[in-house]
């Protein structure tokens, strides 16, 4: 995150702060275990016994008798371990250009995909370009699990870091965490695994958090973030990445923004836009590919599945816009000012497809390059089977779907230790060299992966979603107005 925002990252919580944070677990722990032995939860014919704990003791955190305030929570999330293990780390920045082409670029996106939903509203304010942090992150093979990084300058961490690069695979990520939470510190491991087994780089994002910094300004950031790889700016320690060899990546927030930014790229290549950066204009290409796992499609919070994959999850009821269960004030970072209903989004743009990806219209992805997107059995699979059905329908090169039988949100990164996990990071990674070797080679498919033997059934992309675009358009609308999800049958999925 900027400069102005690293006070607000801390150490990483002690064994007693973990200890007392889950003292008061331990009933539900043992129910969970019993149960579980018992064969007496439907979970347990899916997950192995830490997996099921896991899950229920994320799905209590998240939903506390006594809610806290976001900055307490923001907080916890931003607290950094430290690097550690197989990997090498090494933090850089973007300058800030001496124009304003990114920022113009990107108010040319919003404007050029305005919704009727934004008709009238006033112009969004598009914040300043800042200096973007991210860490490159790469296999460091002679380490240890419990190694820690040498005391060497970034610079000569990020050659020694390429000295190990097979590939020309460069991940672009953004982490999770629902736009106001998390940071690369948090997905450190994750990030690495993939650097492994792409034999690649990542480029691990640390973009702007709300609500203090609300859309589009990690928008903005992402998109800085990619300029910066493909035109590195005077005394950045990488050389100029080609465009085919970038992959954007994310997980749910994350897996929101990749796509975002995906959908601006689209965007200016329509609109023939070029870009003002560092003295030059500056062609925006199109990336390599995109991977997306259970990215956060829906922002309003319209869809069944929110309410009926609860018993597979551990996300909270979808209460977003609920004046009811609004976070507590805390006088630093909410009530926002000005006021609005959205963490992340002012009112007047919730539905603007840069924020709700489902409202963009029929065509919208036309022309993008190969997408991978994977779910679980999870509260937002509604709709990212329905993004995957847009982007087939839309024309994109090649639409990869894969769905985990069971499996709650993003339990790859989650749950790293179940077979489900190792075979979805196998997956993207696969996608990522794949899409970076020959592009054209990618095929679309739409995959079923049960849970414990992985075995893989063909799903129809016909039937990935019963929802039509004015369905989703009418359910989010309803949403905005403070109805519920509608209810949908879970039995349907025994």
């Amino acid at each position: 995150m900027p400069t102005s925002d690293k006070k607000k990252r801390h150490s990483a919580a002690g064994p007693l702060e973990i200890f007392l944070t889950i003292l008061p677990k331990v009933p539900l722990i043992i129910k969970v275990i019993l149960l579980h032995i018992l064969g007496r939860s439907e979970s347990a014919r899916y997950l192995d016994l830490r997996s099921d704990v896991t899950v229920a003791v994320l799905r209590s955190m998240l939903s506390p008798a006594k809610p806290q305030s976001i900055a307490e929570v923001q907080a916890m999330t931003l607290r950094d371990p430290g690097v550690k293990g197989r990997m090498w780390v090494s933090t850089a920045a973007s300058q800030v250009p001496p124009e304003n082409g990114a920022r113009d670029a990107l108010r040319a996106a919003i404007d050029g995909l305005r919704g009727p939903e934004q008709e009238g509203a006033p112009p969004l304010e598009i914040p300043d370009v800042v200096p973007v942090e991210a860490e490159w992150t790469g296999h460091r093979a002679a380490a240890t699990r419990d190694s820690r990084p040498p005391a060497i300058p970034e610079d000569h961490k990020y050659r020694e870091m390429m000295k190990e690069c097979t590939s020309p695979a460069t991940i672009l990520y953004f982490h999770g965490g629902a736009y106001y939470l998390c940071d690369p510190a948090t997905h450190r491991p994750f990030v690495a695994r993939l650097a492994r087994l792409t034999g690649g780089r990542v480029y691990s994002v640390r973009y702007r958090l709300a609500p203090r910094h609300p859309f589009p300004a990690a928008v903005l950031d992402a998109l800085v973030s990619y300029l910066t790889l493909l035109y590195p700016p005077p005394g950045a320690a990488h050389a100029p990445v080609a465009p085919e060899h970038i992959v954007l990546a994310g997980d749910s927030a994350g897996g929101n923004l990749c796509l975002a930014l995906q959908l601006t790229i689209l965007e200016l290549r329509r609109q023939g836009r070029r870009v003002a950066w560092f003295g030059a204009s500056r062609e925006v290409p199109l990336p390599g590919g995109v991977a997306s796992l259970s990215p956060w499609v829906d922002l309003v919070q319209s869809m069944p599945s929110l309410t009926g994959n609860a018993a597979w999850d551990y996300l909270p009821p979808p209460r977003i816009l609920s004046a009811s269960h609004a976070p507590p004030a805390d006088g630093e970072l909410w009530p926002a000012d000005p006021p609005r209903r959205h963490v992340y989004v002012a009112d007047a743009y919730m539905l603007h497809p840069l924020a709700s990806l489902q409202t963009a219209p029929a065509g919208a992805w036309r022309g993008a390059p190969p997408t991978y997107l994977c779910c679980g059995w999870e509260c937002l699979q509604d709709e990212d089977r329905y993004l995957t059905a847009r982007l087939a329908a839309d024309g994109a090169a090649a639409a990869v779907f894969e769905e985990y039988e069971a499996m709650p949100h993003i339990f790859a990164v989650m749950l790293p230790q179940i077979a489900e996990a190792r075979r979805c990071v196998d997956g993207v990674a696969r996608f990522v060299k794949a899409v970076c070797a020959d592009p054209a080679q990618v095929r679309s498919s739409f995959t079923m992966i049960h849970a414990k033997t992985l075995k893989e059934v063909k799903l129809d992309p016909a039937e990935l979603t019963p929802f039509s675009e004015a369905d989703m358009r009418d359910m989010a609308r309803r949403a905005v107005g403070g109805e519920q999800p509608p209810l949908t049958d879970v039995t349907a999925k025994l």
